[in-house]
């Protein structure tokens, strides 16, 4: 990783901010874009990297964050992303859309503005961050499951489309991990949570190893298996304990309305 250029985008809190440290402390040069411009470069000024106000859906604003580089750029995190709860029927059209904007539209845009330069020297790794909701339906989070979705999907079949350039894909899989995105919900249980220096851990690994998909814990992949084989009234029984009780009947509104704040005031934040 030494001499590496990183650019990591949601760089300022969470997960983002974890795997740039990650990252610094094997000597890459790490580039983080968040929409927050003080709180990115708080974060760039904390691991010695540099830090720029980043809004993903926008292609001016990814471009120029990418053009700010130094030297060529050998590892994109798309990281950023955001996870409002509810019954999607009560979804503000403006929320949804800043789902799919943010969560797909962000990585497709990131993706395209780096791939002419890793594949002029074919050579690069994009990471994508997803979730294991990609995978496992959850109720209460309709419009972020399916934003999930198209983000494995798409990091799958470019990856396949890359076969032989040089440039490869992989999709980090994170569990529930313990950051602001999870606020007001009732962890445990059968639920698997993580820290987010462990998701740091899962991006640095890919760099070496290079495999499609990544899930973390990786044992959580044995739900594809069971999803194929078991009833389906077996498996709603399952994703009940998983998601549906814990997000319409159990979330906790006040613990989490702070984060739901700031969500409700970037959807409506743009270069």
């Amino acid at each position: 990783m030494r001499d590496t250029s990183v650019a990591i985008t949601g760089g300022a809190r969470g997960i983002g901010l974890a795997t740039a440290k990650a990252f610094a402390a094997q000597g890459a040069r790490v580039f983080l874009g968040d929409l927050d411009e003080t709180a990115v470069q708080e974060a760039a000024a904390e691991i010695g990297g540099k830090g720029y106000r980043l809004d993903v859906r926008s292609r001016e604003s990814f471009a120029a964050f990418l053009a700010a580089v130094d030297g060529p750029l050998d590892v994109l995190v798309n990281n950023a992303g955001i996870m409002p709860m509810g019954r999607f029927a009560d979804e503000d059209d403006s929320v949804t859309d800043a789902i799919l904007d943010i969560n797909v539209k962000g990585v497709l845009t990131g993706t395209k503005l780096a791939l002419p330069g890793m594949l002029e020297r074919r050579y690069g790794h994009i990471v994508n961050i997803g979730s294991y909701l990609g995978e496992v339906p959850g109720a209460g989070l309709a419009s972020y499951c399916a934003s999930k979705h198209a983000v494995i999907g798409f990091s799958e079949s470019l990856r396949d489309e890359l076969h032989g350039t040089g440039v490869t894909v992989t999709a980090v899989l994170p569990s529930a991990v313990r950051t602001d995105l999870v606020a007001g919900v009732h962890l445990g249980g059968i639920l698997p949570t993580v820290d987010p220096e462990r998701i740091a851990a899962a991006v640095i690994a890919s760099c070496a190893h290079r495999r499609t998909i990544v899930a973390v814990p990786g044992w959580m992949r044995t739900y594809e298996l069971a999803a194929a084989l078991l009833p389906d009234r077996l498996l709603a029984a399952v994703r009940g304990h998983l998601t549906r009780d814990r997000v319409l009947h159990h979330l906790d509104t006040a613990a989490r309305s702070a984060y739901d704040a700031r969500v409700r005031r970037d959807a409506d934040t743009h270069s």
